[in-house]
């Protein structure tokens, strides 16, 4: 099959939700015609559905470095981004695609949840250590009171004691809290890393892109047996051509 066979192929099983099938017929393709930006696009797409973040990463800055006056380059980056939670470089993304193509108001859109999302986001990393410490003080003032009610012999007699306590959970608490926003973040940097093992499905069809036609064949029956999945006509679920 020539390259527009294979895209053709390819579009038709993302029309299909056969996402990992089309990542076969696109990378048989890319093959052939490395450095055309709608395949690398187009391939973006369908690992970004099966949520091969890096893959589909790694495959939009493709389409960018070799089109970079196309919007739908910055479109498809931009998509993964907010898909990993990586909300202000999304931001930044869907702004570059509408400098490039400001008569799209699906754009403007975007831009917008982007934006929202991102304040969210900023804002948790503002308000959850506070609550946190909160948290931390209420505890403290419970260890105080039940030392205080309930123990024989108090151990936190003198004030300064309890002051101490109180304040040193509430620092506990705070620290804690804001170990886990860096948490978060490191889990959302993870989602774009190279995967440490292409097991499975995705391992087979990344190392047979150019393998002979009955194994090809093997992985497409497979991968056709599983229920067809209903997909949208929005924007973000379309090939480019």
């Amino acid at each position: 099959m020539n390259v527009d066979e294979l895209r053709e192929k390819g579009n038709a099983c993302v029309k299909e939700g056969k996402h990992e099938e089309a990542v076969l017929h696109y990378s048989a393709a890319i093959q052939s015609d490395p450095n055309n930006h709608a395949l690398h696009s187009n391939r973006s797409l369908a690992f970004l559905k099966i949520q091969q973040y890096f893959l589909a990463y790694k495959d939009a800055k493709r389409t960018i470095d070799l089109k970079p006056d196309w919007a739908k380059g910055y479109f498809r980056k931009a998509e993964v981004e907010m898909a990993t939670f990586h909300f202000e470089k999304a931001l930044t993304s869907y702004s570059m695609a509408f400098r490039l193509q400001k008569d799209d108001c699906s754009l403007i859109d975007s831009m917008r949840k982007a934006g929202r999302e991102l304040k969210k986001d900023q804002r948790a990393d503002r308000q959850i250590p506070w609550l946190g410490a909160g948290i931390g003080i209420i505890v403290g003032v419970i260890i105080v009171l039940a030392d205080y009610l309930i123990v024989d012999k108090p151990v936190l007699v003198h004030p300064i004691l309890k002051v101490l306590m109180t304040i040193a959970i509430s620092f506990i608490g705070f620290g804690f809290c804001k170990l886990y926003r860096y948490y978060v973040k490191n889990q959302r940097d993870s989602l774009l890393q190279p995967p440490f093992d292409l097991s499975g499905v995705m391992k087979n069809l990344m190392a047979t892109a150019g393998a002979p036609g009955c194994l090809k064949d093997e992985i497409i029956r497979r991968n056709s047996q599983k229920p067809r999945q209903d997909t949208g006509i929005e924007r973000a679920n379309q090939t480019d051509f």
